[in-house]
């Protein structure tokens, strides 16, 4: 079973500067930001810096989209990067470790 939760960014400062908001797509719902905190604090997923950074390093881009999702009870981060040619990347990573697991040009 699949839960997503999207935050669809304008500017990766928000990130850096702010706490991650992201919202249910299919209930609507809000997660709020203590709970986003609680899972950073207790070690289940990486920071939205720290995934970034890591985005950057595999891929080169600007970055224009981050989701975090819950899939069979792991966390993973989507992002979204437009390079230098203006193709899309999409990378998926474990939200708790970093691992690659999926990359994929649009």
């Amino acid at each position: 079973m699949k839960t997503r939760f999207r935050s669809l960014l304008a500017a990766a400062a928000l990130l850096v500067a702010g706490g991650l908001s992201v919202s249910g797509a299919s209930a609507g719902e809000r997660v709020r930001v203590e709970e986003i905190r609680q899972l950073r604090e207790s070690g289940q997923i990486l920071s939205a810096e720290d995934i970034l950074a890591r985005s950057r390093a595999i891929q080169p881009g600007q970055v224009v989209g981050l989701e975090l999702e819950r899939e069979d009870g792991r966390w993973i981060y989507e992002v979204k990067l437009i390079d230098e040619r203006n193709r899309v990347h999409e990378l998926e990573l474990d939200a708790a470790n970093g691992e690659v697991l999926e990359r994929k040009e649009k």
